[in-house]
């Protein structure tokens, strides 16, 4: 029989570092095409991780390479994310990129968590 031993969970609260914004966009109003930030729709604390340099390369020939997985506590029946929904950064690295959330799943290693995939606005 295999002995137990103790993994400590892969995501911890104390690597929620960085806030992030959800929020959706809304037509201009006038004559005028385009789109601007309606409201925010939930703030949180997260962990934005980037493409990993194993998979660098694939992501460039996919045309993900500015693809970001943001981990965020579950905010269970409160906010769902889709992808109508984007995201803005509060860091000095993100600050003036927006993100699209293009996949949201459940952490199945911990359920606490939600992870967002988010892909960059052009």
């Amino acid at each position: 029989m295999r002995q137990f031993e103790y993994k400590p969970p892969r995501v911890h609260s104390g690597e929620l570092r960085t806030p992030i914004n959800f929020y959706q966009y809304a037509p201009n109003e006038g004559p005028l095409p385009g789109e601007g930030e309606q409201k925010i729709l939930f703030n949180a604390w997260a962990k934005v991780d980037e493409v990993w340099m194993k998979d660098l390369e694939l992501a460039k020939q996919n045309g993900t390479a500015s693809d970001l997985t943001i981990t965020i506590r579950d905010p269970q029946p409160d906010y769902r994310p889709t992808n109508k929904h984007y995201i803005s950064i509060d860091d000095p690295y993100y600050r003036d990129n927006r993100y699209n959330v293009k996949h949201v799943q459940p952490d199945m290693q911990n359920k606490d968590f939600i992870k967002v995939v988010a892909g960059l606005v052009t």
